[in-house]
């Protein structure tokens, strides 16, 4: 089975794929540490399997995700992260991923979740599973969502309203109404907590 592994951290990707070169069953056909360097590599190799990282330059590896599905990608996709944020893998399994697991699970785990949503199931790493099921339903809707990632990055109010062609009036009310789902007292910290949840 071939498979195509993206993570920002070389040393990370390196190991991974040496040890991955260590199953029998399982080639590495391809590498790559941006996310906006994914849908070429998916496209010029057409792995069985492709294991990204949520946090690289470019692109997270969610939207890597939900951008290969509408290609579609025949490949399935394995998330592979150091980030247990509850909100991911709801994220993750919304966006068409079938697998996610923690980057300190064994080697064998990643293998077995490759092989796993390789045969058409999916692999939820167990404690990243009960994690998420704790936190409960990300309340934020996806305009809300939009708007806080767009507030993070550093977009002042008056360009979010014209990149969404929206009124600043209607920006400010998404802000308010975020901020009150999440109880906190202004927008950062609402993007905050939305980030420490995986929301956004």
């Amino acid at each position: 089975m071939d498979d195509f592994g993206a993570d920002d951290e070389h040393l990370i990707r390196g190991a991974v794929a040496a040890l991955l070169g260590l199953e029998p069953d399982l080639e590495v056909v391809a590498e790559t540490g941006r996310g906006d360097e994914v849908a070429a590599a998916v496209a010029a190799h057409d792995p069985d399997v492709a294991v990204l990282d949520i946090d690289m330059p470019g692109a997270d590896g969610l939207t890597v995700a939900e951008d290969l599905a509408a290609a579609g990608a025949r490949c399935a996709v394995c998330i592979l992260t150091s980030f247990g944020r509850p909100g991911y893998p709801r994220r993750a399994m919304a966006a068409g991923v079938r697998g996610f697991v923690a980057k300190d699970a064994p080697t064998q785990e990643l293998a077995t979740a490759i092989r796993k949503v390789h045969g058409g199931g999916r692999y939820l790493d167990a404690e990243l599973a009960a994690t998420a099921m704790a936190a409960g339903d990300n309340p934020l809707t996806e305009r809300e969502r939009e708007i806080l990632r767009l507030t993070g990055a550093g977009t002042e109010t008056a360009r979010i309203a014209t990149l969404l062609h929206l009124s600043e009036g209607t920006v400010r009310n998404y802000l308010s109404t975020a901020m009150s789902k999440l109880g906190e007292p202004s927008r950062f910290a609402a993007v905050r907590a939305a980030q420490e949840m995986g929301w956004i």
